[in-house]
């Protein structure tokens, strides 16, 4: 199992590479949650994830011979960056295995680091048959995104950081995919702080450390907006780690991911994907494990997509209720829209969308339907908004 000296000796290897991210108290989140939060704004790095402390420390174990040879990863996303940034920086060839179906921007970005980019297979299993494939014909190294002790011990200095800025944490919140990144801080805390408690976080359809730690047989899939950590087959290597140190894991659901995205955005003005988001979610899903205690969470990723962000954003205006859309019967005469402005306006409401039916939606010739989405500043701005309309129209709220 690694040790606080490996990480140590990782933290020495990847100065000057990569990124020592501030470790700040974050005041909003804090009176929002109960808990004394602090974020570790890892989504700072330069591919704008953690992955580069694992990718810098194994690329910097390379002997000679392998660095000549070159590496080879499989990934869809952060990681596949940061081998290939950091191979750059070492003057090493890089060729990444992404499935064909990677979105454009990702693929992209993994080429503007100078990697040779292969698209193959369906889906990420495939795609590390292929890099494997590629590893034993030309004899090029394979980076395992997680299962691979170096890059743990170079994850694990994200906490060792954590620690030297704030040495009284109560508890950590890791985000948990493969296990590298977990495996790697909880091996810091208990050596660094060991009453401090370490959690890692999954999504509820990709539970699978919860389930191997319970004796389950693993069941994992389906959609999720923390794609960053949603993992069937993790890593061996962290596995044995957390069962050592008898890490917990919790659970949270998409709606608590979606809210820490939108949270993150609202009160700490700071941008996450899911996965990097999935510790604040650990705290607003399971509040009595954190509130009163000092937590540290790992801003981890920061690559969401923007149509992404931009929906998870609406909708979470929308569960706020601060967006609110009605559908209005009126009679279909004059000054019927000038009515309806008029009374939302007055109470301080905002028209964002309006649609005006009347051949296909209205009960009677002489009537028309109003459909209209409007901004409030709460759920209770925007009840009053509707009790308004609903004095003298018939109302219903989509």
């Amino acid at each position: 199992m690694i040790t606080i000296d490996d990480i140590k000796a990782a933290a020495g290897r990847i100065e000057g590479s990569v990124l020592r991210s501030p470790f700040l108290r974050a005041d909003g989140l804090s009176k929002l949650t109960g808990a004394e939060i602090y974020l570790k704004y890892d989504h700072l790095q330069a591919t704008g994830a953690f992955k580069e402390r694992g990718a810098a420390n194994r690329i910097a174990l390379l002997t000679a011979p392998e660095r000549a040879a070159g590496v080879v990863a499989m990934s869809a996303g952060n990681h596949a960056q940061a081998v290939a940034r950091h191979a750059m920086l070492a003057g090493i060839a890089a060729t990444i295995v992404m499935p064909v179906h990677t979105p454009a921007t990702k693929i992209t970005r993994t080429a503007s680091w100078g990697a040779n980019v292969v698209l193959h297979g369906e889906t990420l299993a495939q795609a590390a048959a292929h890099a494997h494939e590629l590893a034993a014909t030309h004899g090029l190294v394979f980076i395992h995104p997680y299962d691979d002790e170096a890059v743990m011990a170079g994850q694990g200095t994200l906490a060792l950081e954590m620690f030297a800025d704030v040495p009284d944490l109560d508890a950590l919140a890791i985000a948990t995919g493969g296990g590298g990144l977990l495996s790697g801080c909880a091996v810091v805390a208990r050596a660094c702080n060991p009453v401090t408690e370490v959690f890692g976080v999954e999504v509820e359809n990709y539970a699978a450390f919860a389930q191997i730690l319970a004796g389950q047989t693993v069941s994992v899939g389906g959609p999720t907006v923390a794609e960053g950590i949603a993992v069937r087959d993790i890593g061996q290597h962290p596995l044995s780690v957390l069962r050592a140190l008898n890490i917990e894991m919790l659970t949270v659901s998409e709606h608590d991911v979606e809210c820490a995205i939108a949270l993150l955005v609202e009160s700490a003005k700071q941008v996450a994907e899911g996965a990097g988001a999935a510790g604040l979610a650990a705290v607003l899903a399971h509040p009595e494990r954190f509130r009163g205690r000092k937590v540290g969470i790992a801003l981890c990723g920061a690559n969401i997509d923007s149509r992404i962000l931009a929906n998870t954003l609406m909708r979470n205006l929308l569960r706020d209720g601060r967006i609110m859309r009605v559908v209005l019967e009126m009679p279909d005469r004059p000054g019927m829209l000038a009515e309806v402005a008029a009374r939302i306006g007055a109470r301080g409401g905002n028209i964002i969308e309006v649609a005006h039916h009347r051949l296909f939606s209205s009960p009677s010739v002489q009537d028309a339907q109003l459909e209209v989405m409007i901004e409030a500043r709460d759920a209770a701005h925007g009840q009053a908004i509707e009790a308004s309309l609903a004095e003298v129209f018939v109302l219903r709220r989509l």
